[in-house]
């Protein structure tokens, strides 16, 4: 007879100081696709993505090192880290691919539809987190800007294809919510650490097959930009801000944290066009607003309606 299931605590209520600090780590995201914008001219996609998740992984070890965390694999664990790194590879893969051919800009309006993913996935595998009429014609909202924003003509300069970026940006999209919501459920059963750091791990050999298949190491010859920016990437944004956002997944809902992150897209917009000159067009903002105000009303009507922990 095989045991049953471990059981998943109950998640906790959003309070202000929690909402802060989801706040300050969605500011440091929203730098991630303003920071490889920078390093694309010079490290393609894929050694991008080796080299950030190289250093991240030193960056979480040393963390986990210091606080006395624990970051073995244990039996029965593996077959749940291997699907992890699967997901993260794909999305983080797909990811770059998009930055490198669309605007920081739109990446970054486009990347963080990813809320209304996750309210649409976790209907199907959270029970606290089911739609309402109301929660969908928020979702129609925020896919109504998605759209506007897919289809607009960002600076050329600053993005050579954007009907492959767009669209790209948008599966990855896809696959950031699927594992924000698996990455939920399996941080309660094995701790914050391990998702963190094996995700990053076991993505190294398939970034560096990818590299070696289709990319030279350099685009142009290496200055002190790119390597700030992969630094940036690896530390604070595979470091810090992994860790943060996985340790309040242990506690509270995706769908609950997820009202926090409509502002990275806002903050991206203003580093994008602060760090890059990029314009900011009537398009973006309507997309934007549009988007972060579907995303404000699907979890604000779900936290009002969600159950207070004992």
């Amino acid at each position: 007879m095989s045991p049953a299931p471990p059981r998943l605590a109950a998640t906790r209520p959003v309070t202000w100081k929690v909402g802060l600090f989801a706040l300050l780590v969605s500011f440091f995201w929203s730098g991630n696709i303003v920071s490889i914008k920078f390093g694309l001219a010079t490290i393609p996609p894929f050694w991008s993505a080796f080299w950030r998740m190289a250093i991240g992984v030193l960056a979480v070890w040393a963390w986990a090192w210091a606080l006395r965390k624990p970051i073995r694999i244990e039996r029965g664990q593996l077959r749940d880290f291997v699907l992890l790194a699967m997901m993260f590879t794909a999305q983080i893969a797909i990811f770059n691919l998009s930055v490198f051919y669309t605007s920081p800009a739109y990446a970054v309006i486009l990347l963080n539809t990813n809320p209304v993913m996750i309210n649409l996935i976790s209907h199907h595998f959270v029970k606290a987190d089911r739609l309402s009429a109301s929660r969908l014609l928020g979702l129609a909202i925020a896919f109504s800007g998605i759209s506007y924003v897919m289809f607009g003509q960002p600076d050329a300069t600053l993005a050579p294809n954007p009907m492959i970026g767009n669209p790209l940006m948008l599966v990855s999209s896809f696959l950031l919510a699927l594992r924000i919501v698996y990455t939920q459920r399996l941080v309660r059963r094995v701790g914050t650490y391990r998702p963190v750091i094996w995700q990053m791990a076991l993505s190294l050999p398939g970034f560096l097959a990818l590299a070696l298949a289709f990319e030279k190491p350099l685009l142009q010859p290496l200055s002190y930009e790119p390597v700030l920016a992969i630094l940036y990437q690896a530390v604070v944004v595979a470091g810090f801000c992994f860790v943060s956002w996985t340790s309040l997944l242990r506690l509270y809902s995706a769908g609950n944290l997820a009202m926090y992150t409509f502002s990275v897209p806002i903050f991206g917009i203003f580093l994008s066009a602060a760090l890059f000159d990029e314009r900011i067009t009537g398009r973006l903002l309507v997309g934007a607003i549009a988007v972060a105000a579907g995303i404000a009303i699907v979890t604000k009507l779900k936290f009002r309606g969600a159950p207070r922990a004992a």
